[in-house]
């Protein structure tokens, strides 16, 4: 009888057949979704109950989802709840700082000199409780306001401990690793290729739905070890998700979480810890999501210390900077995933016509301070770039050099010696301290911070906002536009000039920007990582 079906008919039975041979199977593997992440659930010793945090009645489990993006990254592993041993020893480049890393680690030649406490012994001998910044080298983003943080810890007489989990060598560490190092690849790829790439992590970067959160909290209780040399009283700030979501999964009972970006994501919050935001916009979207208001903050922007006590003679030094038609100088850095080189190489060969002509002073109207980090490839980058233009330069390879650098130009008062330096300089160095730190340093004596709008769109400092890597920074750039320190997105190289000559073209544009900052620190914008600490403080103060 099947020979007297005609072809077509056939195919329909045949296409028939696999739809629901796939329908079934589908099914099938929902069902053993379901059942591995129940399991999961109570296999992973953890205090953090996302299902509880999300509401699984607004925000169902796609178990199918969470489970083969789990057993793609983890595989089989068991999570362990044994403490690393944990020793510090003071920061090379913080006064005060001190920094954990697994006991019997220090063994280098340059650990020689250090001297090396265990954490017990920390814990034991400090008047006041030692403050945890907690964070992860994801990009430079994640360290920076975990500086921020600890410059307000210091101040306040705190020791501070940083406490990254990719120097705690380990398993778990690894296990971290490799999602960073997928990280800054895709980074980078979707900036250089652009297009459907760069329009598909941008996708990426805004999907950090309940599920995301749901990987990402299985992902971090096999990361416990890492924290769990720390009592669990110990007050604790994170500036990445992962740090903050290990925290709530050890049981730690005081954490603050600095959500990053102006785009509201639950990958982005964590349970039993106070999530602290830069903005009202993004307050007000996570309490319409359904997080408890107990567990939420807005705080305002994270800022180092030194830049928010500084801020009203470095606006005053910009204002008559620009008044005077001084050369509009540009701090141009380098993202910590090494992204945007084709868009930074080219907007320095379209500034070329604005610097070549000799020496600073009234003689060009931009000078450029790019900071090509500790990225080889962006060092390169610039060297060619600045060589095809013809273009005169310094260079600074360490964090000394950039300190006297800042220091010349905070003591300059038309003095010959800044008059008479180069129209760029080029910093770049061997290690990432001196990378994050040298945009942080230099922002105090920069007209203008040209930046993607990342962590930096909330800097105290009037911001040229280039290209984004990932559609979630787009938020970011519109709260600085609407508090007046930044300039829209702009797109294209032609858009960033635009600014640039309107920078050049009058007084009015700086000038306003610099009196947006003064007011919005008098009503504390700035004051971000200040509060953070004071919450971690009231907790302690509080028993």
């Amino acid at each position: 009888m099947a020979s007297d079906l005609k072809p077509w008919a056939i195919a329909l039975i045949v296409l028939a057949g696999i739809v629901v041979g796939g329908y079934l199977m589908l099914q099938l593997l929902r069902v053993w979704a379901k059942g591995v992440y129940n399991r999961l659930q109570k296999e992973s010793k953890t205090a953090c109950d996302i299902d509880a945090f999300v509401d699984v009645q607004r925000n169902p489990v796609h178990a199918l989802k969470v489970v083969l993006v789990y057993k793609f990254q983890l595989g089989n592993r068991t999570a362990s709840t044994d403490p690393i041993p944990l020793e510090c020893s003071p920061s090379p480049h913080v006064d005060g700082l001190q920094v954990s890393r697994r006991s019997g680690t220090t063994n280098t030649e340059s650990d020689k000199d250090k001297v090396v406490v265990p954490l017990e012994q920390i814990l034991a001998e400090t008047e006041k409780p030692p403050i945890v910044i907690a964070t992860i080298r994801m990009g430079f983003g994640h360290h920076r306001l975990a500086y921020s943080a600890a410059s307000w810890a210091l101040q306040a007489g705190h020791v501070a401990i940083f406490h990254d989990l990719l120097n705690i060598e380990s398993p778990e560490s690894d296990l971290v690793k490799s999602t960073d190092e997928l990280y800054s690849r895709f980074s980078r790829y979707a900036s250089e290729i652009g297009g459907v790439a760069e329009k598909a992590w941008g996708a990426a970067m805004k999907s950090g739905d309940a599920d995301a959160l749901r990987i990402a909290a299985l992902t971090a209780a096999h990361l416990q070890p890492l924290l769990l040399t720390y009592p669990k009283d110990t007050p604790i700030i994170t500036t990445h998700q992962l740090v903050a979501l290990t925290a709530s999964a050890a049981g730690f009972t005081n954490v603050v979480n600095l959500v990053v970006d102006n785009h509201a994501q639950w990958f982005l919050t964590v349970p039993n810890t106070k999530n602290i935001v830069q903005g009202p916009v993004n307050y007000q979207n996570f309490l319409r999501m359904g997080i408890d208001a107990k567990e939420l903050a807005w705080a305002g922007h994270w800022c180092p210390y030194d830049m928010v006590q500084n801020i009203e003679a470095d606006c005053q030094r910009r204002i008559a900077r620009a008044q005077a038609g001084k050369p509009v100088r540009l701090l141009i850095p380098v993202g910590g995933a090494g992204a945007q080189r084709k868009f930074i190489v080219s907007l320095v060969e379209a500034l070329a016509p604005l610097v070549r002509g000799g020496n600073g002073g009234n003689n060009n109207a931009v000078q450029l301070f790019l900071n090509a980090g500790d990225h080889a490839h962006m060092k390169q980058a610039f060297l060619e770039t600045l060589d095809a233009c013809n273009l005169d330069f310094d260079t600074v390879t360490t964090t000394q050099g950039v300190r006297d650098f800042q220091a010349k130009l905070l003591s300059e008062k038309d003095n010959k010696k800044a008059a008479n330096m180069k129209p760029i300089t080029l910093f770049s160095f061997d290690e990432y301290f001196p990378a994050v730190a040298t945009t942080d340093i230099l922002c105090r004596v920069s007209d203008v911070l040209c930046c993607k709008p990342s962590e930096l769109a909330f800097y105290a400092v009037p911001k040229l906002h280039i290209r984004r890597v990932g559609d979630h920074e787009a938020d970011s750039a519109l709260r600085a536009a609407e508090l007046g320190d930044g300039t829209v997105e702009a797109r294209t190289v032609d858009d960033a000039m635009d600014f640039v000559t309107l920078f050049r073209n009058g007084p009015e544009l700086l000038t306003t920007m610099n009196e947006s900052i003064i007011r919005n620190n008098s009503v504390g914008i700035y004051d971000g990582c200040k509060k953070a600490v004071e919450l971690v403080l009231e907790k302690i103060q509080s028993k």
